[in-house]
């Protein structure tokens, strides 16, 4: 048995319209109290050249409930308001540790609409979950169950750009277990054309070459996306045409962004499941993201994502994955002898070893390395 682990189990709900216009208040209360937090941290530094700390900024809070001019902060649970003052304090020391940019201010078109509410803030009851300030459960989709007896120790509510409201319940899930150990072992190079590429195939996952086709979910939609923007752009700025408009272009984003995430989840699953290590390349997104040429087609294949799932499930079921040095000239080293074919240029695909003669398809020849590398660190 494995160390009961966290998990956060997210689902549709459909708020009355009272409970709408509750949890939009919510929102935008969240929004306020994180901004202003923001700029007087930001101030205290900057004049004064001293760190303040989530206390302090807890205490603003009191004080700003007080004046006339925030008056409403009232008028919503005070625990999403202090839980913002925590993820701001959380952006500050991933500043201060140098993993993180300095944190930014909450757009009230573009951030992300959500609230947290921790246990005293909500009631669980037979399976109905009701939050603070409101008088009726929500009507949550159960697409699945809970964990027989888990009770949620945090709720987060949160509304997409297409206007889809969502639920995440964390629990303890003492069903996630480490899964027995396999033989299997696997080097993956990630690309465009294929999605992925495997140093060895896997049934069920990739073809008998080792190689994952890459849907493209982007580009599947893009002529659909290209027409809905278009539209939007002939609106008017604050009509309510444009309002259905914009709805449109984000239920269409929302649509790729499902279908691509679903892909993925489905790969590494089966990636963690049927092998004990997998070596990936320890590629920077974000930096890649500058090639204008190609900073759409990555976007789509969603390296980070596909890297973020495969390592949290690793950790969940007692598998192990190796990030591998991205400066490794992997594609360029004979995976027979390991002489290093300089003149290899990115538009070749293929290519004779000069040392032994062995005919290497690139991404394979990759993948190897890629593993072997990893073997070789872990």
């Amino acid at each position: 048995m494995g160390d009961v682990v966290k998990r956060a189990y997210k689902y549709r709900f459909y708020p009355s319209p009272e409970q709408a216009g509750q949890l939009n208040r919510t929102f935008g209360c969240v929004r306020v109290v994180y901004n202003r937090a923001l700029e007087a941290r930001t101030r205290a530094w900057a004049v004064d050249r001293r760190r303040t700390t989530y206390v302090e900024s807890s205490g603003w809070l009191t004080e700003w409930k007080r004046t006339d001019d925030l008056a409403f902060l009232n008028e919503v649970s005070s625990v999403p308001l202090q839980q913002t003052l925590r993820h701001l304090q959380a952006g500050f020391v991933a500043f201060w540790d140098k993993r993180s940019r300095y944190p930014r201010f909450k757009s009230k078109r573009k951030s992300r609409a959500s609230a947290e509410y921790t246990r005293s803030a909500f009631r669980w009851r037979d399976g109905r979950l009701t939050l603070a300030k409101m008088n009726a459960p929500l009507e949550i989709v159960w697409s699945r169950p809970l964990p027989e007896g888990a009770e949620p120790s945090t709720v987060t509510v949160s509304r997409d750009a297409a206007g889809r409201w969502f639920v995440s319940l964390l629990v303890e899930d003492p069903t996630v277990t480490p899964l027995p150990p396999v033989a299997a072992e696997v080097g993956v190079d990630a690309g465009i054309t294929s999605l992925l590429t495997l140093s060895c195939p896997m049934p069920g996952v990739s073809d008998e070459l080792g190689k994952v086709a890459n849907p493209r979910y982007g580009q599947a939609d893009r002529r659909k996306l290209a027409k809905a923007q278009r539209n939007l752009a002939r609106k008017q700025d604050g009509s309510a045409n444009r309002a259905k408009a914009r709805l449109r272009v984000a239920r269409i984003h929302a649509r790729i962004a499902d279908r691509r995430r679903d892909h993925l989840h489905k790969l590494t699953t089966r990636l963690v499941r049927e092998t004990q290590t997998v070596a990936i390349e320890d590629l920077s997104v974000r930096n890649m993201l500058r090639n204008r040429r190609l900073a759409r087609v990555i976007s789509d294949a969603a390296w980070g994502q596909f890297r973020g799932m495969l390592e949290y499930k690793a950790t969940w079921y007692g598998r192990k994955v190796i990030p591998v040095d991205r400066w490794l000239p992997t594609s360029k080293t004979c995976s027979g002898c390991g002489r290093i074919n300089t003149t290899l240029t990115l538009d070749v695909r293929a290519w004779t070893c000069p040392g032994c003669g062995a005919v290497h398809d690139r991404d394979i020849n990759a993948a190897k390395n890629i593993l072997a590398a990893g073997l070789a660190e872990g």
